[in-house]
């Protein structure tokens, strides 16, 4: 076999969680574009239904749906709609993010819904959907960290800039939380053929991004540069892959090499 039919998703089946946002785009066109019959989800069906048709005039194969991952019924149903439609997920990608906010404005309250979503949520995704993976051979399950779910709170990256600093501690609890819960996962569904692997992606430029905020980043980066549009593309599609079929239970950080210092 040519080693480069081993990336292609042709016959499979993918969802991306929080599938309209700055990354959640670019994992769902990367999937598709590699042949996989796309499903992107979130709560805002509008949003999502607006990116797939513009998607959809590319060519690709690619189908919103909505779910709330805050609510375990609408985790279940959104597996019952994909099986019910294809009979099979060989692809998930647990993009799907909420954030309570700043750690001193933080309640009770915001934190359970925050955890209801990003701790409870998550994992009733990766149970509920390892479990329909595992009884049909196997399947890949992508868990999207962030770099702040391996290192520690730091004043730098706010420094001269004027901006408020994130404090978002529940960010970094879930995060972190993920990079193990994906080891476990890893092992727990290894011996069903059901890979977990977390990617932890940096800094994402957009056209808002404060000068003073991008040089500061940069500056921690040994590419010089924050992520772009397509920087995410590549490691989805291996990980979704069967190029990446002895992988599992990795965290890989995507970050220009910010963590690496």
């Amino acid at each position: 076999m040519n080693i480069l039919d081993s990336f292609s998703l042709k016959g499979k089946v993918a969802l991306v969680t929080g599938g309209s946002g700055l990354y959640g785009r670019q994992m769902v066109r990367a999937l598709a574009q590699a042949g996989a019959k796309t499903y992107m989800a979130s709560r805002n069906l509008d949003k999502l239904a607006e990116f797939a048709g513009a998607l959809k005039e590319e060519g690709l194969d690619v189908f919103p749906i909505a779910y709330d991952q805050g609510d375990e019924d609408s985790i279940k149903g959104l597996l019952d709609d994909i099986l019910r439609q294809d009979g099979k997920i060989d692809v998930l990608v647990n993009n799907s993010v909420a954030r309570s906010g700043h750690i001193d404005d933080l309640t009770a309250e915001k934190l359970d819904e925050d955890f209801n979503v990003n701790a409870t949520g998550l994992i009733l995704m990766c149970r509920e959907f390892a479990k329909a993976m595992a009884d049909s051979g196997g399947g890949s399950v992508i868990n999207i960290g962030s770099i702040y779910g391996l290192v520690g709170y730091d004043n730098w990256l706010y420094e001269g800039t004027g901006l408020q600093k994130t404090g978002g501690a529940a960010y970094y609890y879930n995060k972190g939380g993920m990079a193990n819960a994906t080891r476990f996962f890893a092992g727990y569904y290894g011996s069903s053929k059901v890979r977990f692997n977390c990617i932890h992606p940096g800094g994402y430029e957009t056209p808002a991004t404060p000068a003073d905020f991008k040089e500061n980043y940069i500056d921690k980066t040994f590419l010089k540069r924050m992520a772009n549009d397509t920087d995410m593309m590549g490691i989805i599609v291996f990980l979704a892959s069967d190029a990446s079929s002895y992988i599992t239970g990795a965290n890989i950080p995507v970050d220009g090499g910010l963590t690496a210092k």
